[in-house]
């Protein structure tokens, strides 16, 4: 039994199961704007697919990761003790993983229903394809982003059936949001990037403009926020979590130093999951009690 528990947290730690974070809450806010909209209503049975569809598809993404960098990750210092370098989990199991997920992945959107089924092998794509972009391109973090932006979209789709252009605009926050904040992540690799050929903003940039490029596509994302709002006739409570969204990503950039491998630890991790959190939350909140001001 211990043995199994081991070895489950080694997979959950594989895919950085807690990171899940920065996108589920953006597929909640989908669904529950979907089952918003008029002629629509609550349903667990679907909240449940989408909820697994997410994990299924995060899952795949991570894996396949860590699969692909493993050789890269065995020789950079700040990731040698992950799971498949130091041998906790073998490539040839972690590909098993990821075939796994990725098959889960297209079964639970088949049972969602038939445009969420021909458009899984898209989203496969993406999010696979996400993990060898660093070999041939340096807006790898933009393609990151819309890996992640999909959920809001995916959930709303699982629920209508439909394109909508407000979900639309949910995924334009998620692509700048995470793109910025994935470059402030890379800022840490940047020299190791460098020397193994591998593209990213701050190898071609340097860390500070780098910075400074982060900054601005934050200020994109919070653009895409009052965008939002405004279509959505939103209240208080959105315009509140809305507020609060901005701050803590002008906190972000006020803590993130590019010689600080810790700033940026947090800045990256910490900060960023009470962001997405906690507009999702007020967001989400602002459906139900449309407070005016």
């Amino acid at each position: 039994m211990n043995a199994l528990i081991t070895r489950l947290g080694n997979y959950f730690s594989l895919v950085r199961f807690s990171h899940t974070i920065f996108a589920m809450p953006f597929a909640l806010l989908g669904y529950f704007r979907a089952i918003n909209t008029k002629g629509y209503g609550f349903n667990v049975r679907l909240l449940i697919l989408v909820i697994l569809c997410m994990v299924f598809a995060r899952n795949a993404a991570m894996g396949f990761n860590r699969f692909v960098d493993h050789k890269y990750d065995s020789i950079n210092p700040r990731t040698a003790g992950r799971e498949i370098p130091s041998g906790k989990i073998s490539p040839r199991s972690a590909l098993l993983f990821v075939i796994i997920n990725t098959v889960l992945f297209i079964i639970t959107a088949a049972l969602i229903n038939k445009l969420a089924f021909f458009l899984s092998p898209v989203a496969v794509i993406i999010i696979l394809g996400y993990s060898i972009t660093k070999r041939f391109t340096y807006l790898s973090h933009i393609v990151l982003g819309l890996a992640l932006s999909l959920a809001p979209v995916g959930a709303f789709i699982a629920v209508t059936g439909r394109f909508d252009f407000l979900p639309f605009l949910y995924s334009l926050i998620v692509i700048f949001w995470v793109s910025g904040f994935d470059i402030i992540y890379s800022v840490q690799d940047s020299d190791f990037d460098s020397e193994n050929s591998l593209h990213s903003i701050p190898v071609i940039m340097g860390p500070r403009r780098s910075l400074i490029l982060s900054s601005l596509l934050h200020i994109f994302s919070v653009a895409c926020v009052l965008a939002a709002g405004i279509l959505g006739n939103s209240g208080l409570i959105y315009w509140t979590g809305s507020v609060i969204f901005a701050l803590l990503l002008t906190w972000e950039h006020i803590i993130a130093r590019p010689t600080d491998n810790i700033s940026i630890a947090k800045a990256f991790g910490t900060i960023n999951s009470y962001a997405g959190i906690t507009f999702c939350a007020f967001a989400i909140t602002d459906l139900y009690i449309p407070l005016s001001f």
